[in-house]
């Protein structure tokens, strides 16, 4: 069985449908933690949970084969009309992570 990320990247689910799978293994859980049931690692789970509008930097990394933190990177030094304010909050996050060892 495919995960929420794996399907994202496949095209066979939208970025809008994670409520859905949220709401699927609260109704049977089975022992997965949701991070993995999502198929995000703990760190992209961190950061989605305090900024949802990081997701597509999510599945933008597992697509391109990189991590959460060089997409944001990449975003950074696109011109500042080409970006939004959304991810402001995760690259702090991440500073933050990294700064007191728990971002690997």
């Amino acid at each position: 069985m495919s995960n929420f990320i794996e399907l994202c990247i496949a095209g066979k689910c939208l970025l809008d449908d994670i409520d859905d799978y949220v709401d699927a293994w609260h109704e049977e859980p089975g022992g997965t933690e949701l991070h993995d049931y999502l198929g995000m690692h703990k760190n992209e789970y961190t950061l989605w949970m305090v900024d949802p509008d990081i997701l597509p930097f999510i599945v933008e990394a597992r697509r391109k084969g990189k991590t959460v933190s060089e997409i944001v990177e990449e975003f950074y030094a696109l011109p500042m009309a080409a970006r939004s304010e959304s991810p402001e909050k995760a690259h702090e996050l991440m500073q933050w992570l990294k700064k007191n060892g728990h971002w690997n």
